[in-house]
């Protein structure tokens, strides 16, 4: 499975409906999932999901502007009164270091686990564990801002049975032992080696998260071969025109122009100004960034709503999910 869930979808300020931006992604088998930014009051969303911060395996953030940084000090001291004994890595730019030490000295919170801080601003970066790797993008912002890219590991093997078979290998538990990936020796002498006898049949699935961007057209490279794009669109254009080029954010219009060049066949859309609400008769609405984006792209288009659940299955085919154990309760009254 790889499901995302927002955490977060509004820019800059949390609103009564939305809170600033955070988004889980869980992968794997044993219910580990991965935190990519952690706005403010992040942890009090992540009480209405399944997530526990003993299974948090990397927390990845974009860049250091409160929005996406602000909850990582409550979170941090959440995790170690909970409990957690497992290293955790905290994958951000080096700035970020001496926030997180200052706000954890100053309150004397000392974590019952060690705290990896990985720099993400270094040439070739890159990081793994048993199920992900993750690499990176610059993106364009009014300080250092980036994009991970996500790639599932250890997909699953088919077993060549019809190979198998053909060489003479009898079924039974060397079939098992072959599939498992282990060097065989036969009875008759034959050594068999598993990679001659299994193959991965899919593609990895790869997700982009970005961070805030004027400039979407950075993620170009980045986005081959990937399926879906997780991007900012925190205003419609004319509101963007408006507000000037300053803050350096993406309209819904740019990023779905850009989906559409590189033919991406999924995309998320979120990080929302807070001036866009879902029903207000004199604010403007945040369906009319959705009607912008269907302008320009022809893919799977969604919009992110806090709580919202999406499955990016082994078809690359992107759908919401209902899960009766995040936030509905949440989200039912929102």
């Amino acid at each position: 499975m790889m499901n995302l869930v927002f955490l977060g979808t509004s820019a800059g300020t949390p609103t009564k409906q939305r809170n600033v931006t955070a988004l889980a992604l869980e992968h794997g088998d044993d219910r580990g999932w991965y935190l990519f930014d952690c706005g403010e009051g992040t942890q009090h969303q992540l009480l209405h999901t399944r997530f526990s911060l003993s299974r948090l395996r990397g927390i990845f953030i974009t860049h250091v502007h409160g929005d996406h940084t602000f909850g990582l000090p409550g979170l941090l001291a959440s995790a170690s009164m909970a409990g957690r004994t497992d290293p955790l890595p905290l994958i951000a730019p080096a700035p970020l270091k001496p926030f997180v030490e200052l706000a954890t000295g100053a309150t004397q919170s000392r974590l019952s686990y060690e705290l990896q801080f990985i720099p993400v601003d270094v040439d070739d970066f890159l990081w793994q564990d048993n199920d992900i790797t993750v690499t990176t993008a610059e993106l364009s912002h009014r300080v250092p801002c980036f994009a991970y890219r996500v790639t599932e590991k250890n997909l699953e093997k088919k077993l060549l049975t019809e190979r198998l078979e053909r060489d003479g290998i009898p079924a039974g538990p060397v079939w098992g032992q072959i599939h498992r990936g282990e060097t065989v020796m036969l009875e008759d002498g034959r050594i068999i080696h598993s990679a001659d006898y299994v193959a991965v049949t899919r593609q990895p699935r790869r997700i982009v998260v970005g961070g805030d961007n004027d400039k979407p057209e950075l993620l170009r490279d980045t986005c081959v071969d990937a399926q879906l794009l997780i991007h900012e669109a925190t205003y419609t254009q004319v509101v963007s025109d408006q507000v000037g080029p300053d803050p350096q954010h993406s309209s819904a219009a740019q990023v779905a122009r850009f989906a559409q060049s590189v033919e991406l066949p999924n995309l998320i859309l979120t990080h929302f100004s807070s001036r866009y609400q879902f029903t207000h008769k004199n604010a403007p609405l945040i369906d009319e960034i959705e009607q912008e984006a269907r302008q320009f792209y022809e893919g799977n288009l969604q919009l992110a709503r806090d709580f919202a659940e999406f499955e990016l299955r082994k078809d690359f085919s992107l759908i919401k999910t209902e899960s009766s154990n995040v936030g509905n309760s949440v989200a039912n009254n929102r």
